[in-house]
């Protein structure tokens, strides 16, 4: 240590400074790279945005109205009446009179069911927060 102090007195203050500058010549090399890397990052935060934006916008244009989604509803429901009336319509033709439609009634049962299910869902997933 006594060597270095010794050595660090002797060296000229020119040549210190040129030691410094020597040393120091690596770093001024960095800092415009990390200039440059923050100006990229800003860059591609814009770039980012611009998408972002540009995807709200084609999201809006294929989104469904509130209108649209009520007329939708609305002739799901009617399909779905229609369908009820005429599971039981057979239900009452089999089981009052008789008639061999067991098979008619079953179909439309189920598709009654799983319209009905539709509905439902779509239902939630359009209208539950309401």
């Amino acid at each position: 240590m006594l060597q270095a102090i010794k050595i660090f007195f002797k060296v000229s203050l020119l040549r210190f400074a040129g030691i410094m500058l020597v040393s120091m010549l690596p770093m001024l090399g960095m800092l415009p790279a990390y200039a440059e890397e923050a100006n990229q990052a800003n860059d591609s935060a814009q770039i980012l945005h611009a998408f972002n934006e540009q995807h709200r916008e084609a999201e809006r244009e294929k989104s469904i109205t509130d209108k649209d989604k009520q007329r939708v509803m609305f002739m799901l429901g009617v399909v779905l009446i229609t369908l009820v009336l005429i599971t039981g319509g057979l239900g009452i033709a089999m089981g009052l009179y008789g008639k061999p439609v067991f098979l008619a009634h079953m179909i439309f049962a189920g598709l009654s069911m799983t319209l009905a299910v539709a509905h439902a869902i779509v239902g939630i997933v359009w209208f539950f927060p309401f």
